[in-house]
């Protein structure tokens, strides 16, 4: 007779050849309800909606949402796909967040379908899925794929959204609108259904958004097909609009650009002005080395390794050693430390050559691969993870715990990355530098692992640029901490963060010499 043991194996093997296929939701019917049920039990899936169910962790805390809003998406096009075939789409309004790189989870996803009831299904963790009955299906031609989602293109979603979207979503509808260098697509679906009010929007937002050329077009063409078009702009009074008369490659790189453009003043408003550089490089540098323990402590602490102020000092003092001592080869805490120690070293060069001069930008572009290379070298050589976990900027997707913000596909990040970058280097200001720097890096999330522990390095170079002392972000605020980063990724509203960290960092002033 199998041990209980055996029995897991076997239920976790049908679950694997699940994964195998790219599935973490599934209906309960793709396996027996034996291993169905003694998967539940043991916390490796856990029920969606009657019928279906969610990959997840065992060693998952109850209430944690991170499972479920990795497998968001999946869900409604699994399901969707199973109750409507290949009649449904997303809304027009979800549709064009989604081309514009904006990766939150909704709170409801509207579905259109002609089989659809006009009903809310109700979801894990506050969420939910409204199926929207439509008379008939838009043209082919005007729907696209986005992985299993069936989406609107973006000229026929910028044709169906309210003028009411472009006010409270300004960054998306022009991050969307910086791709048209072709009025060619948008014109077609305005004549076809004779959407002269339309035309009259579009045109005024990208008139107002310095695409005056495309703007004309749109206007002579409708007058040409015999429509009464009269131009009106959709965007509030006052709004933040962004140059979008240069056509971008990638629209997260549009969406970088425009979230550092629409924030960086409220970050101007908030920070306490720079010192400037020290006069004397070293006795800055030698503040940084009296605060490492601290900051290890902290730092490390906040991404959950245990790391006490003794095990720091075995670091700093050479006694901890993976080559001649077992248990300190295989401690994730002792391999963290050192690796924060390593990284810190390297750190630190890049904050002299900061406080010699050089653009804090160019800095980093050139060291926080190093950086990032020495963070994890002892978990590499004590065999804990491959060597390939150094070769840089990740190649799967990440999510971030209980968040229902979601950081860019991985293949977004060799875009984000560089234009993130860019706006660094040629900003003039260290304070928006560092706190945007900060906020951006963590949400582009470029590695599979120490994204936050890089942004606070991050952080801290840039602010070195503007004199302002080494800045430790305590454990005891995490809570603080990490739910202002949320609302900056969720709601585009940077002023939280911004508070917090020019709190903090006005407390190293009061405190530094």
């Amino acid at each position: 007779m199998a041990t209980p043991n055996e029995k897991l194996a076997a239920s976790l093997e049908v679950l694997r050849e699940l994964h195998q296929n790219g599935q973490h939701v599934f209906q309960a019917g793709q396996m027996s309800r034996v291993h169905r049920d003694r998967l539940v039990k043991n916390g490796f899936l856990q029920p969606v909606v009657k019928g279906w169910l969610m990959s997840t962790s065992p060693g998952a805390r109850p209430g944690d949402s991170t499972a479920w809003f990795a497998s968001f998406w999946e869900f409604c096009a699994a399901y969707c796909n199973e109750r409507f075939g290949a009649d449904w789409h997303l809304s027009p309004e979800q549709s064009l967040l989604l081309h514009a790189e904006n990766t939150v989870v909704p709170t409801q996803a509207t579905v259109y379908s002609r089989k659809g009831h006009n009903n809310t299904i109700a979801l894990p963790f506050r969420t939910a899925l409204y199926d929207l009955k439509q008379a008939k299906m838009p043209p082919q031609n005007q729907l696209t794929r986005r992985d299993a989602l069936r989406l609107f293109t973006s000229e026929a979603a910028l044709v169906r959204v309210p003028e009411s979207f472009f006010r409270h979503h300004s960054l998306e509808t022009q991050v969307v609108l910086a791709r048209i260098t072709d009025t060619s697509n948008l014109l077609r679906i305005l004549l076809d259904g004779g959407h002269s009010a339309v035309a009259g929007r579009l045109a005024g937002a990208l008139r107002r958004a310095g695409r005056a050329e495309q703007a004309d077009e749109i206007l002579s063409t409708m007058k040409r097909a015999g429509y009464d078009v009269r131009e009106s702009d959709p965007y509030a009074n006052g709004q933040t609009i962004f140059a979008t008369n240069r056509f971008t490659e990638a629209p997260v790189v549009s969406r970088i650009q425009a979230l550092w453009t629409s924030t960086r003043d409220a970050v101007l408003e908030i920070f306490p002005p720079p010192p400037g550089l020290p006069d004397k490089a070293e006795a800055y540098l030698a503040h940084v080395d009296d605060i490492y323990k601290n900051d290890a402590y902290h730092s490390l602490s906040i991404e959950g390794y245990r790391v006490s102020p003794e095990l720091i000092e075995r670091v700093i003092s050479g006694q901890w050693d993976p080559k001649h001592n077992e248990a300190d080869k295989h401690n994730r805490d002792a391999l963290a430390a050192r690796g924060y120690w390593q990284a810190f070293q390297q750190v630190k060069a890049s904050v002299l050559q900061v406080l010699e001069g050089k653009n804090a930008g160019a800095v980093v572009r050139t060291d926080h691969r190093e950086w990032h290379r020495e963070l994890f070298e002892p978990c590499v050589a004590a065999g804990l993870i491959p060597a390939s976990a150094l070769a840089g900027y990740r190649n799967d997707a990440v999510y971030l715990r209980n968040s229902r913000y979601v950081p860019p596909r991985w293949e977004a990040v060799r875009d984000a990355m560089p234009a993130l970058l860019d706006l660094i280097e040629s900003e003039q200001e260290p304070c928006v530098r560092a706190v945007l720097g900060h906020w951006l890096f963590g949400y582009i999330h470029p590695y599979p692992d120490g994204n936050g522990r890089m942004a606070r390095f991050l952080m801290n170079v840039l602010l070195a640029s503007g004199g302002y002392p080494w800045t430790v972000i305590r454990v005891d605020d995490r809570a603080e901490y990490l739910s202002a980063l949320d609302h900056a990724s969720i709601e585009s509203d940077v002023r939280p963060f911004a508070n917090f960290i020019a709190g903090q960092v006005q407390w190293s002033l009061n405190k530094t010499p």
